[in-house]
């Protein structure tokens, strides 16, 4: 089962639906018994980084959730749940994350010079880093997933497995260990997002 984790911040209707339709089980839960005895953990994320960790935070389901990481078992961070798995970020002031991943938070209009919009909002390809990390097993190189991002990890060579162009090298998937993130929407990325879903699901 992968217990995907509840905090108030997540759009989870799309993400359940797409783990469905992989014939996935799969619960939305903020009750640590079941993120114990899950056998895989998704961590989804929307919106404002600084909200969405004391939200996490307020749960009390960090220390369960570092406890399943720490024991091996997988997880997922989507997007803004991505982000959380690293150090620090800088959006709106400067916060700390879980930690997981060495690497920090970003904005992405910050380093660009050409005129990109901010956020990039769209379908952009990934170039893979590490073309053996389980997550690429069902994807090819140059697949498009879909962003909605503002901010982004920088700093984070050690856990880059895939990355996209927006003038800037954008980590679009993050892996070190068992800790895992996508900053694409996989849910929202059709095919290949579902491909991704998949490989994660094999991962033991």
């Amino acid at each position: 089962m992968i217990a995907i984790i509840d905090y108030g911040v997540g759009n989870l209707f799309s993400l359940c639906s797409s783990l469905k339709m992989l014939g996935l089980e799969a619960e939305v839960t903020a009750d640590p018994k079941k993120i114990k005895g899950a056998d895989r953990i998704i961590l989804p994320g929307v919106g404002a980084f600084g909200d969405a960790i004391e939200k996490l935070r307020a749960t009390g389901l960090v220390e369960p959730l570092t406890e399943e990481v720490k024991k091996g078992k997988p997880l997922l961070g989507i997007c803004l749940g991505m982000q959380l798995l690293f150090e620090k970020s800088f959006e709106y002031g400067e916060h700390d994350g879980l930690g997981y991943l060495k690497g920090k938070i970003c904005n992405l209009a910050d380093d660009i010079q050409t005129g990109l919009k901010v956020p990039e909002m769209g379908w952009n390809s990934l170039h893979f880093i590490k073309k053996e990390h389980p997550l690429l097993r069902y994807i090819q190189e140059g697949d498009y997933v879909y962003y909605v991002h503002s901010y982004y990890a920088k700093n984070c060579a050690e856990s880059l497995v895939a990355v996209s162009d927006y003038e800037v090298e954008v980590p679009g998937i993050v892996g070190y260990k068992n800790v895992m993130g996508t900053q694409f929407h996989p849910e929202k990325s059709g095919a290949v997002g579902l491909s991704i879903l998949k490989a994660f699901s094999e991962i033991q």
